[in-house]
């Protein structure tokens, strides 16, 4: 192929994307309701010949290139779906669906995983190996991944890779750690008993707003002596509620929350003194609290080996790559990597607005590097693999 044709292919292939990027803007669709999104995801893998996989999903898609070679499983992984959030960007191609928006990219992460499909379809021939598409729903949710991993289509699979957009990093650049780098997101309900009363006769009750409003204090002394300096946790109460009538002491109180950790220890020390607290507090005051917890994902835990292979694949690419600061937002990416190794990392798309804002757009440009860097590290990982066991043999 001459290098004109080469450049015509590759700008055909940029185009590509920023359309299927655009058709997904306009038409969103929440956590395990992508059923349009995934109809449109196999028309056009089915199109370019790669493999479709049926795994019993209700939504999401699971495709596989390669296999002409003996060799490994090699996972890539995109979300797939929306948020009920009311799209604020003013774009022509903004979502037609009232309330609901990818204000987070992910049809970024699709567009450029059916990108990087593409062009490994193109070397199939060559591949060690196959490389599984992971296309999943409710990542919004923290369900998806784990509906992926009881289909099973997780199993034989040597190493997964995700990526996330990240608007504070310029475009062409890479963020890749070993270890830490997005939290574990666990929410909280905690329901603090009472018992009414007139409220101009305050004795003759137990007032649940007062005890909740000292365990909202008390809470912030987890962070501050139960966990180390050189870690860290995030305690947040970000809705109380009690009572409907100005003069009447209600029975309950409800706060609502969410913690945030980077280590399982952590994790485990925190949720247990978060326990502790709410019902020592309560008690002083006469009152209970049952704590209710809603558990997130876990923190993603990259692989230090593929790490490595990732700042290989990006140098070898011509892209810039940075050791990105953890993020306290949670990914349900983390479940795969408490079956299988894996890499996650942030590809940059110098955003002017962080994830879900009304307004968050991203630079398409950005697209043809996700789907390159996509691409190129499968195949290095599968090559990695490949030589492990032709060493082993």
């Amino acid at each position: 192929m001459s290098i004109r044709n080469a450049e015509h292919g590759i700008q055909a292939l940029n185009e590509t994307m920023i359309g299927i990027r655009r058709h997904l803007h306009r038409h969103p669709e929440l956590s395990n309701e992508e059923f349009e999104t995934t109809r449109y995801i196999i028309s056009l893998l089915e199109q370019a010949g790669v493999t479709i996989i049926d795994y019993g999903l209700k939504t999401g898609v699971i495709a596989e290139v390669g296999g002409l070679q003996e060799g490994p499983v090699v996972a890539l992984r995109a979300d797939i779906d929306a948020l009920p959030i009311q799209e604020e960007t003013g774009l022509p191609y903004a979502s037609l669906h009232p309330g609901k928006s990818h204000a987070c990219g992910h049809d970024f992460h699709t567009a450029a995983l059916i990108g990087a499909a593409y062009q490994l379809k193109q070397q199939e021939p060559d591949l060690k190996g196959k490389v599984r598409l992971l296309f999943q729903p409710a990542e919004e949710k923290a369900k998806g991944a784990q509906q992926i991993i009881a289909s099973g289509a997780l199993e034989g699979v040597r190493a997964v890779i995700g990526m996330h957009n990240k608007p504070d990093l310029p475009v062409g650049t890479i963020g890749i750690t070993g270890g830490p780098l997005m939290a574990a997101a666990d929410g909280l309900v905690v329901e603090v008993q009472g018992s009414g009363s007139h409220a101009a006769v305050q004795e003759a009750g137990v007032d649940p707003i007062v005890a909740a409003s000292y365990i909202v204090t008390a809470l912030q002394s987890i962070v501050s002596r139960n966990v180390s300096a050189l870690q860290s946790a995030v305690v947040s109460v970000t809705k109380l509620h009690g009572g409907n009538s100005w003069n009447i002491i209600p029975e309950t109180a409800v706060l609502e929350g969410t913690i945030r950790t980077f280590e399982e220890a952590v994790r485990s020390k925190v949720l247990e003194r978060f326990g502790q607290v709410a019902a020592g507090v309560a008690a002083a005051f006469g009152a209970e609290a049952a704590v209710r917890w809603l558990g997130g994902p876990p923190p993603v835990n990259n692989d230090a080996g593929l790490a490595r292979l990732g700042e290989e694949t990006a140098a070898a690419l011509g892209f810039d790559y940075v050791k990105p600061q953890p993020s306290p937002a949670g990914e349900d990416f983390a479940f795969y990597q408490h079956v299988v190794p894996g890499l996650f990392v942030f590809v940059g798309t110098a955003g002017s607005r962080e994830w879900h804002h009304p307004a968050f757009n991203l630079d398409e440009a950005a697209l043809p590097v996700g789907a390159a860097f996509f691409a190129d590290l499968a195949v290095r990982v599968l090559e990695h693999f490949s030589a492990e066991e032709g060493a082993a043999l």
